[in-house]
């Protein structure tokens, strides 16, 4: 009896396997990588210093949301501070994909009322 259970599982098993490799949506296992997707991969980051950010409950989540809108832009983080709650340090770490223009995010924070920024280090 337990032969009929395992051999039922087996069977059970391959089917699932065949469904699963064969469904429409599973890549091809040799197929070519986009160049694209290549592209979007590679990422760099540079540290820009905003003087018109003073507190890290408003100021902060306006200026990561603001440059998070970008295309180009992949993550900003708060640059680390000396004490948590307070910015003594008003930069932000923005990591970017390719073709990022660091003037066009300065102008961009600077509509948005951020006035005086630069770009720190790359």
């Amino acid at each position: 009896m337990r032969s009929i259970a395992y051999a039922v599982a087996i069977l059970a098993a391959a089917g699932i396997m065949y469904y699963v490799a064969m469904s429409p949506d599973a890549p091809a296992p040799d197929a070519p990588v986009a160049q694209e997707d290549i592209a979007d991969v590679t990422t760099a980051s540079l540290t820009m210093n905003v003087p018109e950010m003073h507190c890290p409950f408003a100021c902060y989540p306006s200026i990561k949301k603001n440059l998070e809108e970008r295309a180009d832009v992949v993550s900003v983080e708060l640059a680390p501070q000396k004490e948590e709650g307070v910015i003594d340090n008003p930069q932000v770490i923005v990591t970017y994909k390719s073709g990022f223009e660091p003037e066009s995010a300065i102008a961009q924070l600077d509509k948005a009322g951020f006035s005086g920024s630069t770009v720190v280090s790359e």
